[in-house]
C-alpha cells in the first residue's frame, strides 16, 4: 500500500531501526554518571549530538535534543522572547507557520505580549522586504519556517534573516520539512527540527541556539541539555535520529532529483486529466517530495477516504474533514481553494509504478465524490431574465455552498448576480477561490441573519 504522507511522518529509515536497536543495549544508563556505563552512554550522547549538529551547521554545544519538535519550537520561542525581554515583547511569524508557532504566539499574547503575522503570496510565499517592514525597534523574535509543511514552498529565508541583521533581531527558522534534504540557508540565530520528519524515531527535536543570542530556557530549572530540555534523554532514539539524519543526507542529492521528477509528473498530470483543480504551491522553489492540490465540488474527508479503500495514503488542508471545520490557516493565507484538497508527499523510494496507479486511480475517484455530491457535470443552462438569485446554503458545508453556486450561475445574465448564503467558514475562502478559476467576478461578503452573505457577479 503506497504511503503518500510522508510529510506528516517519514518511515522509519533502516539506518535509524539498526541504530536505535544497537544504542538499547549500549545507551541505556545515565549520561551525567562516571561509572563505565555512564561514560558508554554519555559518548554516545555526545557522538550523536556532533553529528546532528554537523548536519544542521552549528556547535555542539549550540545543539539541544528535545522531547519533539514541537517541544523545539515552543523552548526556543518562549526562551529566546524571554531573553530579549528588554528590548520588547513584539514577536514576528508569516501567516503560515506551523501550528507549533502560532500556538506559542498565541500564548505570547495571552500573557501580554503582541504578534504581528506577515501575509504571503498566492504561491505561500513571504517576500522579505514585507518581512523586514513588520520588524520593530520592540521585535524581539521573528520566526519563519523553510519550507512550507502543507504545498512545500521554500521561503527565502536568508534574504529575510539580512533584513532581521540589519535591524539586530534574531530568527528562529522552523526547519522540520527541509533538513533531511539539505543545510539550511546561513544567518538564522534559532533552529528546530524534528526526527520523524526525516525518518528517525518519534520523540527526538532539536533546538539549536547560536552562541550570543540572548535566551532565557522557561520552567524549572534542569541540569540536562543546558536546561533548555528538562528529563533523562532517550539517548537512543537520539542515537537513531542523528544516525538517519546522516544518511538521509547522504541520499537526498540523488533522492531529491528522482522524486522531484515524479511530483513533476503529478503536478502536471492531475492538472490534465482532474476538471476543476486547482494546484497550489510554488512549481519551482518547493520541496521536492511534496504537492498540493485542491479539487473543486468534492469533499475532503469523502476524498481521503475513497483514496484509502483505493490503497493510497495521502493527507489533506481541507475543512471537509473530521479533525476541523475550519480551513487550514495555510491555504486560507495563500487565498487559494481549500476544499477537495490533497497532499502528496513522496517518501524515499516511492515508486513510478506507485505514482502511476495514484494518476491512473485518482480521476474516477474525484467524479464518483463529484456524483455522490450532485455536483455539476454539464456547462451551466442558459441565461434567463433573472437579474439575481439567492442560493440558501445555511447549515450545509463544503463543498455544498460551492456546488449551489455554480449550479445557478447561468441562470443569471452576464452582469447578474448570484448570493450564497452561508455559515461555513470555508465559504469567505471558496468562494472567491471559485470565482478566480471560474473567471467570475467576486463582489464582496455582507452580513446576514445567520452566517455571511457571499456575492458573485457574472462575467461570461
Amino acid at each position: 500500500m503506497p504511503y503518500f504522507d510522508a510529510a506528516s511522518s517519514a518511515p522509519l529509515h533502516p539506518v535509524a531501526r539498526q541504530a536505535l536497536l544497537a544504542a538499547l543495549d549500549e545507551g541505556w544508563s545515565d549520561p551525567a554518571r562516571l561509572y563505565r556505563e555512564g561514560r558508554r552512554a554519555r559518548l554516545l550522547l555526545d557522538a550523536a549530538r556532533e553529528a546532528a549538529a554537523e548536519a544542521v551547521g552549528c556547535r555542539p554545544d549550540e545543539l539541544t535534543f528535545t522531547s519533539s519538535g514541537t517541544r523545539a519550537v515552543h523552548s526556543g520561542i518562549s526562551g529566546a522572547l524571554a531573553g530579549r525581554r528588554r528590548v520588547g515583547r513584539h514577536l514576528v511569524v508569516s501567516a503560515v507557520e506551523h501550528s507549533s508557532v502560532l500556538h506559542s504566539a498565541a500564548a505570547h499574547e495571552a500573557q501580554g505580549g503582541t504578534f504581528a503575522e506577515v501575509p504571503v503570496d498566492r504561491a505561500g510565499a513571504v517576500s522579505a522586504a514585507a518581512y523586514g517592514e513588520a520588524l520593530r525597534e520592540d521585535t524581539a523574535l521573528a520566526c519563519l519556517q523553510s519550507a512550507n509543511h502543507e504545498v512545500g514552498t521554500e521561503q527565502p529565508v536568508a534574504e529575510v534573516a539580512e533584513a532581521c541583521r540589519a535591524a539586530g533581531v534574531p530568527l528562529l527558522v522552523d526547519a522540520a520539512q527541509s533538513l533531511g534534504w539539505g543545510p539550511v540557508p546561513g544567518g538564522w540565530s534559532l533552529l528546530t527540527a524534528s526526527a520523524h520528519k526525516w525518518g528517525g524515531p518519534s520523540g527526538v527535536g532539536l533546538l539549536a541556539v547560536r552562541k550570543g543570542v540572548r535566551f532565557a530556557p522557561q520552567g524549572a530549572a534542569d541540569e540536562r541539555e543546558s536546561g533548555r530540555a528538562a528529563g533523562f534523554e532517550n539517548i537512543p532514539a537520539v542515537v537513531a535520529a542523528a544516525a538517519s539524519l546522516r544518511a538521509v543526507r547522504a541520499e537526498a542529492a540523488v533522492e531529491s532529483v528522482r522524486l522531484r521528477a515524479l511530483v513533476d509528473r503529478i503536478r502536471a498530470t492531475v492538472a490534465s486529466v482532474v476538471p476543476d483543480v486547482e494546484v497550489v504551491g510554488d512549481p519551482v522553489r518547493r520541496l521536492p517530495h511534496l504537492v498540493t492540490f485542491s479539487c473543486l465540488y468534492v469533499d475532503g474527508e469523502t476524498l481521503l477516504h475513497e483514496l484509502d479503500r483505493e490503497g493510497f495514503s495521502v493527507s489533506s488542508g481541507s475543512s471537509c474533514t473530521s479533525s476541523t471545520l475550519t480551513p487550514s490557516h495555510v491555504l486560507k493565507a495563500m487565498g487559494v481553494l481549500s476544499e477537495g484538497n490533497v497532499r502528496v508527499s513522496l517518501p524515499a523510494g516511492t515508486t513510478q509504478e506507485d505514482v502511476d496507479r495514484f494518476l491512473g486511480v485518482l480521476p474516477g475517484v474525484v467524479a464518483g465524490v463529484r456524483e455522490r455530491l450532485g455536483a455539476p457535470a454539464s456547462p451551466a443552462p442558459s441565461p434567463t431574465t433573472t437579474a439575481s438569485l439567492v442560493v440558501d446554503a445555511l447549515g450545509r458545508r463544503c463543498p455544498i455552498p460551492v456546488i449551489e453556486l455554480a449550479k445557478v450561475i447561468g441562470e443569471v445574465p452576464v452582469g447578474g448576480t448570484v448570493t450564497v448564503l452561508s455559515d461555513d467558514e470555508a465559504a469567505r475562502l471558496d468562494i472567491p477561490a471559485w470565482c478566480e478559476m471560474r473567471e467570475q467576478e467576486y463582489v464582496g461578503e455582507e452580513p446576514a441573519d445567520r452566517g455571511s452573505a457571499y456575492v458573485v457577479r457574472r462575467l461570461s
